[in-house]
């Protein structure tokens, strides 16, 4: 259902009437529902027009997968430039009328869902009618255009997400952490968890979204952030993955790019493990993992990114695990000994200030 025909157009943003070039979403947190209400109605209102004069109804959509509509600021991290370019999805091409349905089928789902102030999950819509909208994907697409055509956070469309569903709406947290801790994997996080390591060195939060984490994790981080202004380090694994998914935490994503205010933390840490670690650890090099090609090409487009050049220590550690040409997972430091992570390498990390 991607879009990637003749059909669907570029041009620069502000040639159609019905996409507002405003800024998107400053720091507001909730948008009134008669706001949301009417937004859907201007889209539907053009729609109409475009029939009433017998023209062919598009709907037009901010591209959110090229790097040229993306800007870096260090205060926010990846965010949409104001004027981006645009794509139309037109109800009169073949290989584009199917998306612009799916598109109105959604768009009437969450009106109604906003005038009766129900909620849905994405697997909620999707479950409604999976033979119409084919996967689970297609629907986390559009509603992700939707949330960035009408330039409302997805949670004013009443779209949930998993638990906490609500995360804008948690109230009174307490906290006596010292810092935060997001781990990339669970198998890590449970791990210590089990050596009880929230404890043992100093109180602290520790979070992990499972890898790639999804829209509540990076809410949520952003909320404890926002509220408790904690130091925040990553653990993640020594490879281009676990550096992608920091820089998610950190920066933001290219797709969510129209949301960043209210997701990125730019002032994370990169805590580890660093491939510059392997070496000063003397991990055995049978331990450790060749880059696949995908990994190189992966670690190549991070280098070229933004914010590295803003970076330098991370541009360094980087280039070690480029010539190396080797990763290596957290796990490894069970090499060195079963709980060397928890009893050595974390608590000399955060005594000694060995973060990035």
């Amino acid at each position: 259902m991607e879009d990637h025909s003749g059909c669907s157009n570029e041009e620069p943003a502000g040639s159609k009437d019905s996409f507002r070039k405003t800024s998107l979403f400053g720091h507001e947190s909730h948008i009134p529902s008669s706001e949301v209400l009417e937004a859907i109605e201007n889209v539907i209102e053009d729609v109409f027009k475009s029939l009433a004069q017998k023209k062919a109804p598009v709907l037009t959509l901010a591209n959110r997968s090229g790097w040229r509509n993306i800007e870096f600021k260090d205060s926010v991290g990846l965010q949409m430039i104001p004027h981006c370019t645009t794509r139309q999805i037109r109800s009169d091409c073949p290989r584009s009328a199917s998306k612009f349905a799916l598109l109105l089928k959604i768009l009437s789902m969450i009106y109604k869902m906003v005038q009766t102030n129900t909620y849905a999950t994405k697997r909620d819509i999707y479950y409604s009618d999976t033979l119409l909208f084919g996967s689970q994907s297609v629907v986390d697409n559009i509603i992700n255009d939707i949330s960035c055509m009408l330039k409302i956070p997805r949670r004013s469309l009443h779209v949930a997400v998993t638990v906490p569903s609500n995360v804008q709406g948690i109230k009174n947290l307490i906290s006596h952490a010292k810092f935060m801790l997001i781990v990339e994997k669970d198998a890590t996080f449970q791990r210590l968890l089990d050596d009880d390591f929230c404890n043992k060195l100093s109180p602290c939060i520790m979070i992990t979204g499972r890898g790639v984490p999804d829209l509540n994790t990076r809410l949520l981080v952003r909320k404890l952030w926002d509220t408790f202004q904690l130091p925040i380090f990553t653990l993640m694994d020594a490879d281009p993955h676990g550096v992608e998914i920091m820089c998610i935490y950190k920066y933001g994503s290219v797709s969510m790019s129209f949301e960043a205010h209210h997701l990125t933390v730019p002032s994370i840490k990169w805590l580890g493990l660093l491939p510059s670690d392997l070496e000063r650890l003397h991990i055995r090099k049978d331990a450790l993992i060749p880059l696949t090609k995908r990994d190189q090409n992966k670690l190549a487009s991070i280098q070229k990114r933004p914010y590295i050049t803003c970076q330098p220590t991370w541009k360094k550690e980087l280039e070690i695990m480029a010539a190396s040409k080797l990763k290596a997972e957290i796990q490894v430091l069970t090499s060195l000994s079963s709980d060397y992570l928890s009893r050595v390498y974390l608590p000399n990390k955060l005594q000694f200030g060995g973060w990035l």
